[in-house]
């Protein structure tokens, strides 16, 4: 129907129509991209709170879990069963991060704020040795992505630890917990 200048309208109903379809259409795309973003930001912080203590190293071992491992450490301060930074990055931005060791083949979490099943830090388990992430990790590469932790689904943000000679010694990891 034309206004008094001789344009037309569209009636209110219509528009609202139209933006209902368009909501349902592009919010769950826009909803999915918000956790990668989350992830990133996480990763920066995790990574920038280990900088500031310092590099990475090993030096000796330590217990985790009552398992011999080697201590990871930023700077002066070990990182092995140390979970100020891990749990200064949930309380910031949310989600989980976890610091892992390697030892031999595997990376052992000897910080972390993931939790198993009944409730305690799931310190001395292992980065999953079948998963999409420890093969990014085995080439040198990062990691971002879905991945199951302890039977549940994340997205997560995996990047290697590497000492002041290039070697990976570790893994930094952030994620969230996946609505379901």
């Amino acid at each position: 129907m034309p206004n008094k200048k001789g344009m037309s309208f569209i009636p209110r109903w219509v528009v609202l129509g139209v933006y209902g379809i368009a909501l349902s259409i592009f919010l769950p795309v826009m909803s999915h991209a918000q956790p990668t973003e989350n992830v990133k930001q996480a990763m920066s912080m995790l990574k920038a709170k280990t900088a500031k203590l310092g590099a990475p190293g090993i030096k000796g071992e330590d217990a985790v879990a009552g398992k011999p491992v080697p201590a990871l450490y930023f700077g002066t301060t070990k990182i092995n069963n140390n979970f100020a930074v891990v749990d200064e990055v949930k309380q910031e931005i949310g989600g989980t991060a976890t610091l892992f060791v390697k030892s031999g083949d595997d990376f052992v979490r000897v910080a972390t704020n993931v939790q198993k099943d009944d409730g305690s830090r799931a310190i001395g388990t292992v980065l999953d040795p079948k998963g999409k992430a420890i093969a990014a990790i085995r080439n040198g590469s990062a990691y971002y992505g879905e991945a199951d932790i302890l039977g549940k689904p994340y997205v997560t943000g995996y990047e290697p630890i590497r000492d002041p000679g290039g070697n990976t010694i570790g893994v930094y990891y952030v994620g969230y917990l996946k609505a379901q």
